[in-house]
């Protein structure tokens, strides 16, 4: 699939590729890499975006701004949403087409705490990103950093460059983790409102809890978001 003129490489209201926060974070994450190919660049911003952003689930962005890539790449913290956004408009930076993409999952192993703000062990939106590279389309996600993957007994998600690395369907004892139930699309600009009208409908103890900025622990996995 040719996406040169798509709109894939364009800098929007939420992948704001061309913003200084995002251009600065390439430049420190591609140091010494400018003689690599796309693929190699490709790599090294997935494994900056996972890593250097710990996952968060707990508290999500409840106004549109906390899903811009200029915000985002700014805090130390967050869920699979935003961490797929600013992946996407690094991407862009770096002169790669990507977009954002959305899938429906069930958390197999979803933990208790997490489960009782979701009411539920289904994680509408997970974020990915899809990726184009010499000619092929890879489905990525950024969200789980490498540490608390490590820590929590999951392996962690690794892009090579010859297949996707989307989610975790079994952890690292080969227990289901998780499961894909239903995939939205991908889009040059995420549907942000929509999204929030969503979350704000089926999770409203964890959109409160949010609202509420309570005190959580982000060191936990708990799958999903």
């Amino acid at each position: 699939m040719d996406v040169s003129d798509s709109g894939f490489l364009a800098s929007t209201q939420f992948v704001d590729s061309n913003s200084p926060e995002v251009r600065e974070f390439v430049a420190r994450s591609l140091q010494g890499a400018s003689d690599q190919s796309q693929t190699g660049k490709a790599i090294r911003l997935f494994d900056a975006v996972r890593d250097r952003i710990r996952y968060n689930p707990f508290d999500i962005g409840t106004t549109a701004d906390d899903y811009r890539a200029s915000r985002v790449v700014g805090k130390p913290s967050n869920y699979c949403v935003p961490k797929a956004i600013l992946l996407t408009a690094a991407l862009r930076a770096a002169g790669i087409s990507a977009a954002v993409g959305f899938a429906d999952v069930r958390n197999h192993l979803n933990s208790p705490k997490l489960a009782e703000l979701m009411g539920t062990d289904l994680f509408i939106y997970h974020g990915y990103v899809a990726v184009w590279l010499d000619g092929r389309q890879f489905k990525v996600t950024p969200a789980f950093n490498t540490e608390m993957c490590e820590r929590f007994g999951v392996r962690p998600l690794i892009f090579d460059g010859k297949s996707d690395a989307l989610f975790h369907e079994f952890d690292s004892h080969s227990r289901r983790h998780m499961e894909y139930v239903n995939d939205r699309g991908w889009f040059a600009d995420p549907p942000i409102e929509q999204l929030l009208q969503d979350f704000r409908a089926t999770y409203p103890k964890l959109w409160q809890s949010s609202l509420d900025r309570m005190p959580v622990r982000d060191a936990a996995f708990d799958g999903g978001q």
